[in-house]
């Protein structure tokens, strides 16, 4: 199994990259990786090249970029190179902590969709209470609008994705909504919710609001891309900011608040480990050709090392051929 790497993505690219990616190339025997980038940058952090190879590249997608734009204009930057190598079957897998926009527009223009998958969707894992594994929730951004019938796709997408990669029997899958009544909604969801309640390969419990979305109550979340933006910034800057002021409470309020910190600072360990998100690795766009995983551009290299195991799943698994099958006899069906 070949990865190829946009070695040059991220805010401290690549220097966690290549130690990630070594970490991982150390674990399992059975990967190889591909690393796009510059050979004299990226050789300054590189061990050893045991099943390791540079494509050296003299461009690379800033953060400021427009995304489309770039794609097209800048030929020979790392992220589009890697992505064409997934396209004529080099490498098996993509990989980048670069430009969000970038990335998602290298999957569906050089990549290439699913052909009965109408729109692609990202999906995160995000920490939810009494569940190790977390929740997915898509579509978080790749799609502003969607109709009825992309959420049902994203909901056996996200259905085979956890079975495969994340080993769940039957995943819950939840449809994010105002309110929990079958009823409930706009026109858009409650034809969500019809369609999902008669899609008999999925496991579809109802609806789910907005408070319970890191309750552990589904595995997988299905919404249009943007509230689940909308959804996904908010539950991170509330976790945050909560988490923040709670440090300066602890911290900043005299001698006795401290020693109590002391105190109480093993249960929570077990609150910052719940939303170390590390392990999840990155976020999937799902409805691809191949695997195209975007990992967060402070990514650190257990980060990346965690990435990687994502990816290994999904290929070991056959995840995508998997959804392209489904669909393809969906479609011969109708």
């Amino acid at each position: 199994m070949k990865i190829a790497v946009d070695a040059m993505g991220g805010d401290n690219a690549p220097q966690v990259v290549v130690e990630g990616i070594e970490q991982a190339r150390d674990e399992w025997s059975d990967l190889e990786f591909v690393l796009y980038g510059d050979q004299e940058q990226i050789k300054e952090y590189m061990k050893n090249d045991d099943r390791i190879t540079i494509v050296h590249t003299t461009e690379q997608i800033l953060g400021t970029d427009e995304p489309v734009r770039a794609i097209r204009s800048k030929k020979d930057a790392s992220m589009v190179l890697a992505a064409k190598s997934v396209k004529d079957g080099e490498n098996d897998a993509l990989f980048s902590l670069g430009n969000t926009g970038a990335l998602l527009a290298a999957g569906i223009f050089i990549v290439g969709r699913i052909k009965q998958v109408s729109r692609p969707a990202l999906m995160p894992t995000l920490p939810a209470t009494n569940s190790p594994l977390g929740v997915n929730m898509l579509d978080v951004g790749a799609n502003a609008e969607a109709k009825a019938s992309y959420l049902q796709q994203w909901a056996i997408m996200g259905s085979i994705y956890a079975h495969d990669v994340k080993k769940i029997d039957k995943p819950r899958i939840a449809l994010l909504n105002n309110g929990t009544e079958y009823d409930k909604g706009d026109s858009l969801h409650k034809e969500a919710y019809q369609l999902l309640n008669n899609t008999e390969s999925i496991n579809f419990i109802g609806n789910v609001e907005s408070n319970n979305i890191l309750a552990g109550v589904a595995d997988v979340i299905v919404t249009d891309g943007f509230t689940g933006n909308a959804a996904l910034k908010a539950t991170e800057g509330a976790a945050r900011i909560l988490l923040s002021e709670l440090k300066d409470a602890l911290l900043n309020n005299g001698i006795f608040t401290k020693m109590g910190a002391a105190i109480v600072a093993p249960s929570l360990k077990g609150m910052r480990q719940m939303f170390d998100t590390s392990q999840a690795g990155g976020a999937v766009l799902l409805g691809l050709k191949s695997p195209v995983v975007k990992a967060h551009g402070a990514a650190d290299a257990k980060t990346i090392y965690y990435t990687v195991k994502q990816i290994r799943d999904m290929l070991q698994n056959d995840t995508i051929n998997k959804a392209n099958k489904y669909f393809e006899q969906m479609s011969e069906e109708k």
